[in-house]
């Protein structure tokens, strides 16, 4: 089963795990000092925040899947659209490690699909993932 991903970067955690917790009815899974993430059942959503000292608001969103079948799947679909993506194998972020595929829709928003391997003790790298943005046929 496929996950919605949304990712925020905000310049309070505390006060925006306070809201984010008021508003979904729940602490998040996964609190750390600089991270949390919401496993969201009803809507089916990982919902993640964090104070990394990127620019507040949407940092990317992405599509969350529980096997390397169904991240391949979905990196098959971009590919026979012809549209550009980037691997990155055992990813170390957001305190796990995933495999990825990262794309950029025709806003410039950044999409990532997943699939989450293991937790790790940190962070991981914040690298960002530069993809080549292309003209959609859906796009001005």
């Amino acid at each position: 089963m496929k996950r919605f991903h949304i990712h925020i970067s905000v310049d309070s955690l505390q006060d925006n795990i306070r809201f984010y917790s008021a508003l979904f009815g729940t602490e998040p899974a996964i609190s750390k000092t600089d991270y949390a993430k919401w496993m969201l059942d009803d809507p089916y959503i990982n919902f993640a925040i964090s104070a990394r000292g990127a620019k507040p608001g949407l940092d990317h969103v992405g599509i969350q899947v529980d096997s390397e079948q169904a991240l391949n799947e979905m990196n098959n679909r971009l590919a026979q659209a012809d549209l550009p993506a980037t691997e990155q194998k055992n990813a170390q972020c957001c305190y796990a490690e995933s495999n990825k595929y990262w794309t950029v829709d025709p806003q410039g928003i950044a999409w990532e699909t997943f699939h989450s391997l293991t937790t790790i003790p940190t962070f991981g790298n914040d690298t960002a993932i530069q993809i080549k943005k292309t003209k959609s046929c859906c796009a001005a």
